[in-house]
């Protein structure tokens, strides 16, 4: 196991909530879009280029990588770890090859990914409840100024 992964799997359990980070899903402009992005990947993880290790990195043991979508969080990803590349120095983010449908959140597009703290990440959908029933960012956003989401 490369030692940045083992960094990452022998890092202390805190009794804390784990961090999250939040990624925009470039290129898809539907859920269906995203889900298609992880359907065609092989093998057991979905790896993505980050130029720099989060030096937050320990705290995310046990998070999860919550994307963007039309301005909302629309889905999680559980994060595996982090690898250096070999080829350039950058760093892969490796998830699990599952996408997790999330109560939509407005948030605001951004370049790389942030920081989400655990108590400001969305509850997972019902299992009663499908992607295709997400709103879109923009009324998500104005539904939560009137206190209706």
């Amino acid at each position: 196991m490369d030692c940045s992964l083992a960094l990452m799997a022998s890092a202390p359990i805190s009794p804390r909530m784990p961090l999250h980070m939040t990624k925009i899903a470039y290129g898809a402009s539907a859920f269906d879009d995203l889900q298609g992005w992880f359907d065609g990947r092989e093998g057991e993880d979905v790896r993505l280029t980050t130029r720099y290790l989060p030096k937050r990195h320990e705290e995310m043991a046990g998070g999860s990588l919550y994307w963007i979508l039309n301005h909302a969080l629309v889905a999680r990803s559980p994060i595996r770890g982090f690898e250096q590349r070999e080829d350039n120095g950058r760093w892969w983010i490796i998830l699990e090859r599952k996408l997790i449908p999330v109560e939509p959140r407005a948030r605001r597009a951004h370049q790389g990914w942030r920081y989400l703290k655990p108590e400001d990440a969305p509850p997972d959908l019902g299992d009663g409840t499908m992607s295709g029933d997400m709103l879109p960012g923009s009324l998500v956003k104005e539904l939560a100024k009137l206190g209706l989401v």
